[in-house]
């Protein structure tokens, strides 16, 4: 969003309001490549150019213009599902640049992305490594693997995205990972490439990270000693944004550098799998003031997103900074402490809480830090068609997904004969 509050980029929110009405996620190419660029440079400024990956966690927002813009950047890509291995290929990504994670991975995901010739599996547990080794024979193939590490590192994050615990559903539990490498390494149809670890998401202190890629490179290295020489190390993802101004995020280069420095002089390719820091400040989430509601507690102001639009406040308390952004200031406003809902019949939908804000019905806001994690968790709830996408160029606007019809929410459903 640009320093005014109105416009992102070379163009106005009012008119892009006007233009695809609200609820409307709004994005920003070059936030995107700035955010790719700050992790390429502190890589090349290391000198690890050419022997490191990038892959953007699809999770984070899989719409096909932002995947489209990585893949034009040079991105791998970190998928979950096989779903998410058709968009990456139907936006022009190239499937030996993709790193596939996930605890339940199915058969016919394995399959596919062994057909499609993937850069390696990220493994979470035996069974799925057998299961793997089993569906690689029967096409014919050895599938790529890296086993998913669980360090038992404390993430200090909230616990729905505190990922690298040992009470966690990821990864192979550390001291069960050298007997389990030492099975991959047997397996006819498996090839052990690397290794990987992701303790959690929104990290704003990178010590935890350090900590984990130390027990990573101590794991590696006895590893080696017995002839498993692992070609990459990735260490994951999940980098924090700046949500609210007294929580300040630290730069690429900064969260890398302690990283980094205990990886200087290996040869290992080192692979890092980025989502929120890539998209989160990219977007925003534009939507209208349709009913102020004064109370004797609490004083409301009912908007048109809702929590299927953004989750994150219901699903996490998660803050976003709310700021107005209508053309004029109607004099009549005064700032008043708003709780900001929507329409969603459920006390949790708010998207905001205690805001200070002089609000009109009809007043334009933008929720700000929605690139992240928005439309990628939006759903259908209470039959309500999920929010345009619109994409900001410079000056140009591109609508990159059509707001959904209610017909098409039911499309697919049929009543009994």
């Amino acid at each position: 969003m640009h320093k005014d509050g109105q416009h992102v980029e070379g163009v106005g929110l009012v008119d892009i309001a006007a233009r695809f009405g609200t609820p409307c996620y709004v994005y920003s190419r070059a936030a995107l490549t700035r955010a790719y660029a700050a992790y390429r440079d502190t890589l090349q400024a290391h000198g690890l150019a050419d022997r490191s990956l990038i892959c953007y966690a699809v999770k984070a927002n899989s719409n096909l213009a932002i995947l489209n813009v990585f893949a034009r950047l040079g991105a791998g890509f970190d998928i979950v599902s096989g779903g998410e291995l058709a968009r990456v290929i139907a936006a022009g990504g190239s499937a030996d640049r993709i790193v596939f994670s996930g605890v339940g991975k199915s058969r016919a995901e394995m399959r596919a992305a062994l057909e499609a010739g993937i850069h390696c599996f990220n493994v979470e547990s035996a069974s799925e490594l057998d299961q793997l080794s089993e569906v690689a024979g029967s096409v014919g193939r050895r599938a790529p693997v890296s086993l998913r590490v669980n360090p038992d590192v404390d993430a200090r994050t909230h616990p729905y995205i505190s990922t690298g615990l040992k009470s966690a559903k990821f990864g192979v539990a550390f001291n069960e990972a050298f007997d389990l490498y030492r099975h991959a390494a047997a397996l006819p149809h498996i090839a052990v490439k690397g290794i990987d670890c992701h303790i959690g998401s929104q990290l704003l202190d990178p010590a935890p990270a350090a900590e984990a890629a130390d027990k990573v490179l101590a794991l590696v290295d006895r590893l080696a000693a017995v002839g498993i020489a692992l070609e990459h190390i990735d260490l994951g993802g999940g980098m924090g944004i700046q949500y609210r101004a007294d929580e300040p995020a630290p730069a690429a280069s900064d969260y890398l550098a302690p990283m980094l420095a205990k990886l200087a002089g290996r040869r290992e390719k080192l692979v890092f799998e980025p989502g929120r820091s890539l998209v989160g400040n990219a977007g925003l989430l534009l939507t209208r003031v349709e009913v102020l509601k004064p109370g004797e507690e609490k004083h409301f102001a009912v908007v048109d997103a809702a929590m299927n639009d953004l989750m994150r406040p219901a699903l996490y308390d998660a803050w976003h900074d709310i700021v107005k952004v209508s053309a004029d200031e109607t004099p009549t406003a005064r700032a008043m402490r708003y709780e900001i809902v929507g329409p969603v019949c459920e006390s949790g939908d708010f998207l905001g809480h205690d805001r200070l804000l002089a609000l009109n019905e009809g007043d334009l806001l933008a929720i700000l830090s929605a690139g992240a994690y928005g439309m990628s968790m939006a759903s259908n709830y209470n039959t309500r068609p999920r929010a345009a996408e619109v994409m900001i160029d410079g000056d140009a606007v591109h609508l990159i997904r059509r707001r959904e019809e209610v017909a098409q929410l039911f499309a697919l459903e049929s009543t009994l004969p």
